[in-house]
């Protein structure tokens, strides 16, 4: 059957990281390892082309952060990868959580110099929750980084991850010789180049061989040893255990020197899943079931600021999407099809015939759509597990050129429509109150509201611990706090009403003070209201 061969081909994957662990450098090298770029910086330098036209990439180059989810799709030995290259920065996080809705497993990537970071420990967090199956790259292994066995132990401490190391570094830093791929017995020597994969290993199956001192002289002998405490202390590699998240593959290399990839590329295609089941409003739906179902996990206004295009990230998770076809979408309940469906690689868009459970196909919107909206081929459920996050910092929108007021509104209600911000607006007065969960979030926002709207304005400082969606069965209590705290309530862009908790102390007071109120710290209550509706 078609579609059962489509979805053995295909893995679906995020790679994450603590921001400078060589994460975007890394997914470059996939790349170029799947023959999608024939030479490294192809990526960066198509990213710096764009940057010309759309000064949002330039923040992006200017600070060194990917600011926003990338989407590639590649080929390797068989199989069609598709790659979602994260952002590192915390700031940007809740995209990142929301990129790990869409993908079935992921590559971690550590600094070998300064091991487990705190964003490493949050993302890892993330992955746990959905027993994520998790990959690890220890990178950076030609710089003075820390003893592997020390870098494990963090893993493990710090993570509490199972690790099982499928490579091993021979010295590091400028003594750094090669990996040792301990499944296939392969000795792969280090030669430090950015531009072109290395060759195949050597065969060793007998490290006693002499020929590997030759070859490595004294650290053969240290090779010996470490390979032996290895397999004398960590379990061996077990697919089902890594399947079910809890163990995780380590390789060790450096992505910019091409080096230690392709024994991880290699393992990651024989054991990643293929595209799993997803949770939805009417329980598990299959990715084989004949009729189509996908949901959208990431919205990007104005990727092209010359044709100010708005697109839709959709997440394939049943049946096959067709150009043309109409499918339903359940929130707005109404039919719509898509005439200009594309796939990506890096910032070119392939315009795409079908596409199957795991992949991930651009679509032009023109508002339909918000994160977290389901499309099917008729039936009426919704995705679970596509959430928007309390925010905790905030800042009121204030005008600075009354004559682009709506070049203003419209800017905030686009971009907050991606996600990295909610958008609260509160009465009297209509005023527009933004929420994150980082700050260089209203520095992206501010700037990209001058830049591709042309619309000028500060952001003033309020003074709120954070923002709790309401819900209730007892709508005389709810009119009751809402009269009693107006001062602190808002909407949400549907009209859902918020409270905006002064202090910690402040929202403890009203969960005792009004039992029949329930206080969301995501929007994923939203789901189920919908399906019920």
């Amino acid at each position: 059957m078609k579609l059962d061969d489509e979805i053995k081909k295909r893995k679906t994957f995020a790679i994450i990281s603590h921001p400078d662990a060589g994460k975007t450098t890394l997914t470059e090298k996939f790349l170029l390892f799947g023959g999608a770029i024939q030479t490294a910086g192809a990526v960066k330098s198509n990213k710096i082309k764009k940057t010309a036209a759309s000064d949002f990439m330039e923040i992006e180059r200017q600070r060194g952060i990917s600011v926003a989810t990338s989407v590639m799709s590649f080929d390797y030995r068989g199989h069609l990868i598709n790659l979602l290259d994260t952002p590192g920065h915390k700031d940007f996080a809740e995209d990142t959580y929301r990129t790990l809705t869409a993908v079935d497993s992921v590559i971690l990537v550590i600094d070998s110099v300064n091991g487990v970071e705190e964003q490493t420990k949050r993302l890892t967090e993330v992955c746990r929750m959905r027993d994520t199956p998790i990959i690890i790259f220890i990178n950076k292994l030609d710089l003075e980084g820390r003893d592997p066995f020390d870098l494990l132990d963090d893993l493990e401490d710090h993570l509490k991850i199972n690790a099982r190391p499928l490579s091993w570094p021979i010295n590091r830093g400028k003594a750094f010789k090669g990996v040792y791929n301990l499944h296939s017995h392969e000795l792969n020597l280090f030669e430090g180049n950015k531009t072109k994969i290395t060759d195949e290993g050597i065969q060793f199956k007998d490290l006693n061989n002499p020929e590997l001192d030759t070859l490595l002289g004294a650290d053969a002998k240290q090779l010996r040893e470490d390979v032996e405490l290895i397999d004398g202390v960590y379990e061996p590699l077990n697919k089902e255990e890594y399947l079910a998240g809890r163990l995780s593959p380590v390789f060790f290399g450096s992505a910019v020197n091409n080096f230690g990839i392709q024994e991880m590329l290699d393992t990651f295609v024989n054991l990643a899943p293929n595209p799993l089941p997803r949770l939805s409003t009417k329980g598990e739906i299959k990715p084989n079931s004949p009729k189509f179902s996908g949901f959208i996990f990431k919205i990007h206004a104005n990727l092209d600021p010359n044709h100010r295009d708005r697109i839709a990230f959709l997440r394939v998770c049943s049946g096959t999407f067709e150009r043309n076809k109409f499918f339903h979408h359940t929130r707005l309940n109404k039919d719509i099809r898509f005439n200009n469906p594309y796939t990506f690689l890096a910032r070119e868009k392939n315009l795409v015939e079908e596409a199957y459970p795991g992949d991930v196909v651009g679509l032009y919107d023109t508002g339909s759509f918000k994160i977290g909206d389901t499309l099917t081929e008729g039936d009426v459920f919704s995705y679970q597990g596509v959430p928007s996050f309390s925010p905790e910092i905030f800042r009121e929108v204030i005008n600075r050129d009354p004559m682009k007021a709506k070049q203003l509104d419209k800017g905030v209600r686009q971009l907050t429509d991606e996600g990295v911000a909610q958008l609260f607006i509160q009465q009297p007065g209509n005023k527009k109150i933004i929420g994150t969960v980082g700050e260089l979030q209203f520095e992206v926002i501010k700037y990209r509201l001058k830049e591709e709207y042309n619309a000028s304005c500060d952001l003033v400082m309020k003074q709120f611990h954070k923002a709790c969606w309401i819900t209730t069965t007892n709508q005389k209590q709810l009119e009751d706090f809402v009269r009693i705290k107006a001062s602190e309530i808002a909407m949400d862009k549907d009209d859902n009403p918020v409270f905006l908790a002064p202090s910690a102390w402040m929202l403890q007071m009203a969960q005792e003070n009004y039992p029949d109120l329930t206080f969301h710290f995501t929007s994923e209550f939203k789901t189920q209201v919908q399906v019920e509706s």
